[in-house]
């Protein structure tokens, strides 16, 4: 499975971006998660936000409320609107996934196998 990102940018504080990944390759045959998490490349990387075949969702702490990922079930791509950007969530931001419905560890990256080769998102005051 290959992942590819796009969307990243910058945006001044109070801004919007929508982030997009697209699966290709031999892609998932059964139950899946996929999930977005952010950080800098070589270190311990956030989950931000995370859904699965059975729309279970779940969102890291700093994007409640701002950030909505969802998912197109057709073309098994991935997206997340985040609205009301910070400086703070300026990062590199990956999109990961697994053959497996996760449950309770939607947001551990551990669990998953595939990644992306991240997009940058910069948040200016």
């Amino acid at each position: 499975v290959k992942l590819e990102e796009s969307g990243g940018g910058s945006v001044h504080s109070g801004g919007s971006l929508r982030l997009s990944c697209v699966s290709s390759g031999d892609t998932y045959r059964g139950g899946y998660s996929m999930a977005w998490f952010r950080g800098a490349p070589g270190k311990e990387r956030e989950g931000v936000a995370a859904i699965n075949t059975d729309d279970r969702t779940a969102y890291g702490y700093s994007a409640k409320g701002r950030f909505t990922i969802s998912r197109d079930k057709d073309t098994m791509s991935l997206y997340l609107q985040m609205d009301n950007l910070r400086p703070g969530d300026s990062a590199t931001y990956y999109c990961a996934s697994v053959d497996l419905t996760l449950e309770g560890g939607l947001l551990q990256a551990d669990w998953y196998r595939h990644w992306g080769q991240g997009t940058q998102v910069t948040v200016s005051s």
